[in-house]
């Protein structure tokens, strides 16, 4: 990070630098030329023509250089028929005068001449009384000029260097303490992996508080489904313990029944197993946030299984048709398949099966006209191995199953006495699915 840090900022002050040093490089430069400018414009004022149809001045320019050979300033004053007529600085040699201009404008550029690097400044003027184009030239050397850019750019490769040190410096250090509260929360993950603590304590930054209430939930919802995992496996060990006792003291006694308890016993233990791995699935699924079902599809493919296995029982389904919950359709499935075929094994001959929204929630009402159970039976009944009608084959799962994965989608199953056909009237409520 504070390498990538490090890159961005070279990257950014390098080109601020560059940009930069384009914009006052350029001012220098133009503030030579102004010079220049002033200069060449003071020779063209004093400027005309004399007798003989030369260039004479009628006042000389005030700068000492011109008088000085080879010093460094330079004018001259040329025009086609005449030899050109420099200052005394250019002792014996001339100016080039380059190449001919179409118009009277400033033309400003460098030039190697003099075993010089020469800024010169040029017009070409029409002296009043005078047929001949003349052309004006002052030109100074670029010692000055590029010792000013020179230092200019000396200093600000200074500057942004140790403006860059400070930048790099300044980020590594935030980074060093917006980090410090991950380290701390990684210690206290080292200490919660350790066993030390059961949780993430102490005070944390406001900015990673959430992230560690967060994440003191996932340790809470982890420990309760090991709790739960461990406690499944101890109900269900339990409730094998005792068929597995059963076979082993008929077949120890070598009994004559010895085949049908074993087919008893394991029918048994299979809906134990049956049980807890419906149970598992649905554990293991709800932490899904895409879990959705269509409630109506589900409750007719029910009725349709039912309606094969308990042909002389009637039954009606009703209600809303576009209905989603949030659970899985394989777990929705069972739930209602456990429902309907108990309101079809206990029932009269009618099942009626009603679904409706109601604040939030799926409900789902079953009922039968049968002998429904009893207001201090209705919250036993939902005990695993319960039965209150032992003249029908079961194993008393049903309603247990019904309850744990409606539990596990935070979802409700109630029992109630129905008013239309007089028997029980079982009331599901799942989350609905937005």
């Amino acid at each position: 990070m504070i390498l990538i840090a490090a890159a961005w900022i070279t990257l950014l002050l390098a080109g601020g630098g560059f940009a930069l040093d384009r914009v006052l490089t350029g001012a220098i430069t133009r503030n030579f030329d102004g010079q220049l400018e002033y200069l060449l414009t003071s020779l063209i004022v004093s400027a005309e023509i004399d007798p003989d149809g030369n260039v004479a001045f009628n006042r000389q320019l005030s700068d000492q250089r011109f008088l000085e050979p080879y010093s460094g300033l330079y004018w001259q004053v040329s025009g086609r028929g005449f030899d050109p007529f420099p200052s005394r600085s250019l002792w014996d040699r001339r100016l080039d005068i380059g190449r001919q201009h179409s118009d009277l404008e400033l033309h400003t550029y460098d030039s190697q001449q003099l075993d010089q690097k020469l800024r010169v400044v040029e017009r070409d003027v029409r002296i009043p009384g005078s047929p001949v184009r003349w052309r004006f030239q002052v030109a100074e050397t670029r010692d000055v000029l590029d010792a000013q850019i020179d230092a200019l750019r000396r200093t600000l490769v200074r500057s942004f260097l140790l403006l860059a040190a400070g930048l790099i410096l300044m980020a590594a250090l935030q980074t060093w303490y917006g980090l410090l509260p991950l380290r701390k929360l990684r210690q206290a993950i080292q200490r919660l992996r350790s066993g030390e603590t059961s949780r993430i304590e102490g005070a944390m930054p406001a900015e990673i508080a959430p992230m560690v209430e967060e994440l003191n939930a996932l340790v809470a919802h982890n420990d309760k489904q090991a709790e739960e995992a461990r406690r499944h496996a101890g109900n269900l060990a339990h409730a094998l313990k005792t068929p597995l006792t059963v076979i082993m003291n008929a077949a120890t006694a070598r009994a004559d029944d010895l085949p049908a308890t074993v087919v008893r016993e394991a029918r048994t233990m299979r809906r134990q197993v049956d049980h807890h791995l419906a149970r598992a699935r649905a554990v293991g699924r709800r932490g899904s946030a895409h879990s959705r079902a269509q409630v109506w599809p589900s409750v007719e493919s029910v009725e349709r299984a039912v309606s094969r296995l308990y042909p002389h029982v009637r039954i009606d389904v009703d209600g809303a048709k576009d209905l989603v919950a949030h659970i899985e359709r394989q777990d929705l499935d069972e739930i209602m398949g456990n429902l309907v075929e108990n309101a079809a094994k206990y029932g009269g001959g009618s099942v009626f099966v009603t679904v409706q929204a109601e604040a939030g929630f799926v409900e789902i009402m079953v009922e039968d006209d049968g002998m429904g159970i009893p207001e201090p039976d209705r919250i036993r009944i939902f005990d695993r191995g319960v039965r209150l009608d032992s003249g029908k084959p079961g194993t008393g799962l049903g309603l247990a199953i019904v309850r744990d994965v409606a539990e596990i989608y935070d979802g409700t199953v109630s029992l109630e006495e129905s008013e239309d056909l007089g028997g029980l009237l079982v009331r599901l409520r799942l989350p609905a699915a937005g």
